[in-house]
């Protein structure tokens, strides 16, 4: 009976986990993997559902309220990276440096590709859906820019890099 219900409720779970994770800033998988938690728990206390693809519809929703309200509490750490405990003064020091360099290429990027990149880095850790308004342009072309300037940054960091590696 289990293994039907499983095999009936897979197409809806990812269809809905895939419509409603978006929104939370979870995975789809992620979002599935906590339903199919759920119905676990529910059958191992209640037994399975009177209306199994009412109950999914609404334990993905649920899931999605819990996620939402978790990721609201969340904070990216103050530095990077976040192990800075165990690391020397010189390791530091290069981090920093490599901080820096990689800031310093991002200003030097055409076009809006700086302010793209400065938000991608942003230690708020802004969704797609944030940077595209703030940018104000469509989520959809949000990639395609994004690519374009990640091998502008990389064109320029290659010849520093390259400098680099020669002198030590």
């Amino acid at each position: 009976m289990t293994h039907d219900l499983v095999a009936t409720l897979r197409p809806l779970l990812t269809s809905e986990a895939s419509a409603e994770a978006h929104a939370t800033g979870m995975e789809p998988g992620d979002l599935e993997q906590a339903v199919w938690l759920r119905l676990l728990e529910h059958l191992d206390t209640q037994g399975p559902p009177r209306d199994p693809q009412d109950w999914l519809r609404r334990a993905v929703r649920s899931e999605s309220r819990r996620a939402r309200r978790t990721t609201r509490f969340e904070r990216p750490y103050e530095s990077e990276p976040a192990d800075d405990g165990d690391r020397t003064p010189e390791h530091l020091a290069l981090a920093a440096a490599r901080r820096r360099a990689l800031h310093d290429a991002v200003r030097r990027l055409p076009g809006r590709c700086p302010r793209l990149m400065a938000a991608l880095l942003s230690p708020e850790d802004l969704t797609y859906r944030e940077i595209a308004g703030e940018l104000g342009m469509s989520q959809g072309s949000l990639g395609p820019e994004r690519s374009r300037c990640l091998g502008c940054l990389r064109r320029l960091l290659t010849p520093e890099v390259a400098a680099r590696e020669a002198r030590g």
